[in-house]
């Protein structure tokens, strides 16, 4: 009975292997157990392998995660789901963002004009550059105020990268890892050396680009469309995002201070108006079928909408812009123009004056105004950009860009007769386009 007993049990307690049942059977047949072999202590020690558990990439923020899957993440290697770590690393340094290593004709120029002295543009020399450094599509960019030679662009590759423009040595100074996804938008910090960053990570990041360091991340429960920093105090940044929410921060503290609820859908633009009492916002309202919607204009302070009719139109306005001076603003429409609003209530539209010659076809296609206002640029989708008379809105200049889309395009802050662009191919170019005495 004791042998029957022995014979049965020995293959309950292995792995349903042939060799193991050859083992039990050479036990009940030999008294003594038999010697250890090595080849056998992998088999007995093997875990069992779980490969629907397993998971290469950690799941992406904002989708939908059944509760089948989360057990299983529960299950598997925490190593596996963790957070990137590259968001609190800090960046590799690639090159210099200091001035000294640009050439002495255009530095003297970025300072001269700093301080005010008037300058003729013919002394800048050649101020075209072409910088390759993303793999995929740049969807902004945007000129540093303090620092006249630095320039910063926002990749579908994951990546923020800082350039030093005209640098005789390497052009590309700084590479932030800090967003698990494409980086939807960036802008720089009227306040030293620092830049925020948000994407469909559902993050907006605050970063020393001096030090290379992300000093602080913002989470939220959506993806991060647009973020702008309050022209009246530089403390505070407005988030808006896929929710349809509004969300103003505080950057000490980390902290919502307000919130401008709406949830008419995914917020494309924010823009503060120059003297940040009004902020305007532009909606995508194609699923809810109600176009009036879709540009809103805020009271910042009380935190309601001023007016909800503001385009009528049954399109989508991926970028809005204020005038530096004069109260109307600007917005990009998939309709293939640029619409013209004024900025006093009722915030009407102007209907006998457009900006129209250059294509939008659903890209996310941004516009700007010259740092004086007499002029608008406007990436499109055949690759040029556009120059119209902000005044009389005729198309003054259009230079081929890219094969593919421009969805950017910025005035230099100092220099006028410079901008800076990016590409649908992940190209980020700065052109010294000549106005003829537009500019002189």
């Amino acid at each position: 009975m004791d042998l029957l007993i022995k014979a049965y049990a020995t293959p309950s307690h292995g792995d349903d292997d042939d060799e193991n049942v050859g083992e039990g059977e050479s036990e009940h047949s030999n008294p003594l157990p038999p010697p250890k072999r090595a080849r056998f202590q992998p088999l007995m020690e093997k875990p069992v392998q779980r490969p629907v558990f397993r998971h290469s990439d950690p799941p992406i923020p904002g989708r939908y995660i059944s509760k089948r899957q989360r057990a299983a993440l529960a299950a598997s290697d925490p190593i596996l789901i963790s957070p990137n770590p590259n968001c609190v690393a800090p960046s590799p340094f690639i090159g210099s963002i200091s001035d000294s290593d640009v050439p002495h004709e255009i530095l003297t120029t970025l300072r001269r004009k700093m301080k005010g002295s008037v300058v003729s543009n013919r002394t800048t020399g050649h101020l075209s550059a072409t910088m390759d450094g993303h793999s995929k599509s740049v969807n902004a960019v945007r000129w540093s105020p303090t620092h006249a030679h630095l320039l910063v662009s926002a990749g579908m590759d994951h990546t923020v990268c800082i350039w030093n423009v005209w640098s005789g040595g390497q052009k590309l100074a700084r590479v932030f890892d800090c967003h698990q996804a494409a980086v939807k938008d960036v802008t720089w910090s009227q306040e030293g050396l620092s830049l925020l960053s948000c994407g469909y990570d559902c993050t907006s990041s605050l970063v020393d680009v001096e030090k290379g360091t992300v000093t602080r991340v913002f989470k939220e429960d959506q993806i991060v469309e647009v973020v702008k920093f309050c022209p009246t105090n530089y403390n505070l940044f407005l988030s808006g995002g896929s929710k349809g929410l509004l969300k103003l921060w505080d950057v000490r503290t980390g902290t919502v201070v307000n919130e401008y609820v709406r949830r008419l859908g995914p917020i494309l633009d924010v823009e503060f108006t120059v003297d940040g009492k009004h902020l305007i916002t532009s909606s995508d309202v194609s699923k809810s079928n109600v176009s009036e919607n879709s540009i809103i204009v805020w009271d910042v302070s009380r935190q309601v909408p001023l007016s909800n009719q503001v385009y009528t139109e049954a399109y989508t306005c991926p970028c809005i812009r204020c005038h530096p001076f004069e109260p109307y603003f600007i917005a990009q429409s998939n309709a293939n123009y640029i619409a013209i609003f004024s900025t006093r209530a009722p915030f009407k539209l102007d209907k006998y004056k457009r900006y129209e010659s250059h294509g939008v076809s659903g890209f996310p296609i941004k516009c700007n105004f010259s740092l004086d206002g007499t002029m608008v640029a406007s990436g499109s989708s055949d690759g040029c950009i556009y120059f119209y008379d902000s005044k009389t809105s005729k198309l003054f200049k259009k230079i081929k860009a890219y094969e593919q889309t421009c969805t950017d395009v910025v005035f230099h802050p100092v220099l006028p007769n410079v901008v800076a662009s990016c590409s649908w191919s992940g190209d980020v170019s700065v052109f010294h386009v000549g106005f003829g005495n537009k500019f002189e």
